[in-house]
């Protein structure tokens, strides 16, 4: 598979995941053109241990992180309403309810440790295994199950103090 198919196929994936870390259009913009040029770059070596996709999101992890080392930022999920936000044929007070609660929960998102949000970011709203998300995060696959059980433990927690009610939508955080 060549770049420009590479890049046509993954762009808008890898650009949602490092757009979640970072909170800002023009950076995960930046940020997404580096993954692919690192991605470029180490083509030939990419051995296939991983999906294209995964490999991808490893690259966008790694390129993001240096990113916040270099600019000694690191803030998750301040939720900006507007962009994450599908909402079609809802009535307006249904759509009010659904953003105040996804804003509410993204708030919780943003209080839990840097490990919990990385987990539930990978697992619940990229959708990857627990291979997957094991491999990215350069973890075992019981710590990532572990770290998961934990982390939705603590949102459910942080969530409620948040003034959340949890119809279910902890499990499916989109």
């Amino acid at each position: 598979m060549g770049m420009e198919e590479l890049y046509k196929e993954h762009s808008d994936r890898i650009y949602n995941y490092i757009y979640l870390l970072v909170r800002h259009k023009e950076c995960a913009e930046d940020l997404t053109q580096e993954t692919f040029y690192k991605a470029y770059k180490g083509l030939d070596s990419f051995n296939k241990q991983a999906s294209t996709a995964t490999w991808l999101l490893k690259i966008a992890r790694n390129v993001t992180y240096d990113y916040f080392r270099r600019k000694r930022v690191i803030q998750f999920f301040t939720f900006d309403k507007e962009h994450d936000l599908e909402i079609n044929a809802m009535s307006p007070e249904s759509r009010f309810e659904q953003k105040e609660q996804l804003a509410k929960m993204y708030d919780a998102l943003s209080k839990l440790k840097k490990d919990y949000q990385e987990v539930l970011l990978l697992r619940k709203i990229q959708e990857c295994s627990i291979k997957e998300t094991a491999y990215i995060l350069g973890w075992t696959e019981a710590k990532v199950k572990m770290k998961m059980t934990r982390a939705l433990v603590a949102l459910k927690k942080e969530f409620h103090q948040e003034g959340g009610h949890t119809n279910g939508t902890i499990k499916r955080i989109r």
